[in-house]
């Protein structure tokens, strides 16, 4: 963040995990792209140039708790955030189709015929569905993930209608808290007078955190996917635990009138 250019106030970045092309390598070091190569692209047909042709659920081996944790990074950041297509219920990809068309297939909509993308015959696809077993469209569709209240599609959905009721996640500040385990991302977002605490383990293990809070003292951390109140924000580090690739995104609000701290966003993008 600190070496982003600056940008008109009337604009904003766009923010994504995944898009339509190769996962670019071009600007790390021969050593950091081995090391992506080595985690990521083991297979050469995941390769494209100098980058790596994958989806977002592949790339992170399926993980829930990973996949759901970029997500909540991705749309707690500044910036508007942008999700690929297929990506919100975990699509996979087929890595020996030519060029970039691996990351292209169609849309798994439902078990019908062609995944409910079309009706003609499955020769005259531009490109064929996925039809591996792990994330062929009999098994990752948005229709039965629509029934499926846990599913990754209404994980992704509540996170969404989550981040839509504060105006601070599209058009608030960021502070980055820092705190003593760098195995856990803090930090603040700030808009009018509304603030928001979003705190991230980056971990495949539980992790403590210790933040310093002082200056928000008196506030009472609401987590808005479950509105469970947690304990008041005293003078003393506010000690949290994480669960594996776990994270909190709290609402502050105000002791005496249970507002948001410093206020209340009616709307929000």
């Amino acid at each position: 963040f600190t070496h982003t250019p600056a940008i008109p106030p009337d604009c904003q970045w766009g923010l994504f995990l995944r898009n339509h092309d190769e996962l670019t390598l071009e600007m790390v070091t021969n050593e950091e792209r081995a090391f992506m190569y080595y985690t990521y692209a083991q297979d050469p047909e995941m390769k494209l140039n100098l980058g790596i042709r994958r989806r977002l659920a592949p790339l992170l081996d399926n993980d829930r708790r990973r996949i759901e944790l970029l997500n909540s990074v991705l749309l707690t950041l500044p910036g508007s955030p942008i999700v690929y297509y297929g990506d919100e219920n975990g699509m996979g990809d087929n890595v020996y189709l030519g060029d970039r068309d691996g990351v292209r297939t169609p849309m798994q909509w439902s078990r019908d015929r062609n995944a409910g993308f079309s009706t003609a015959d499955d020769g005259k696809l531009y490109l064929p569905v996925i039809a591996d077993p792990v994330y062929g469209y009999q098994a990752v569709n948005v229709a039965a993930q629509t029934r499926t209240p846990p599913s990754p599609l209404n994980t992704m959905k509540r996170l969404i209608a989550a981040r839509r009721t504060s105006l601070a996640f599209g058009r608030g500040s960021i502070e980055f808290l820092r705190p003593r385990n760098p195995r856990v991302l803090a930090y603040l977002r700030r808009h009018a007078r509304e603030t928001l605490l979003i705190v991230a383990n980056l971990a495949s293990s539980p992790q403590p955190v210790d933040l310093d809070l002082r200056g928000l003292a008196g506030a009472t951390p609401v987590e808005m996917l479950g509105r469970t109140r947690f304990p008041e924000i005293g003078t003393e580090p506010y000690f949290l635990s994480l669960g594996p690739h776990g994270f909190y995104w709290f609402r502050l609000e105000r002791p005496d009138t249970g507002d948001e701290l410093y206020g209340i966003e009616d709307t929000a993008i």
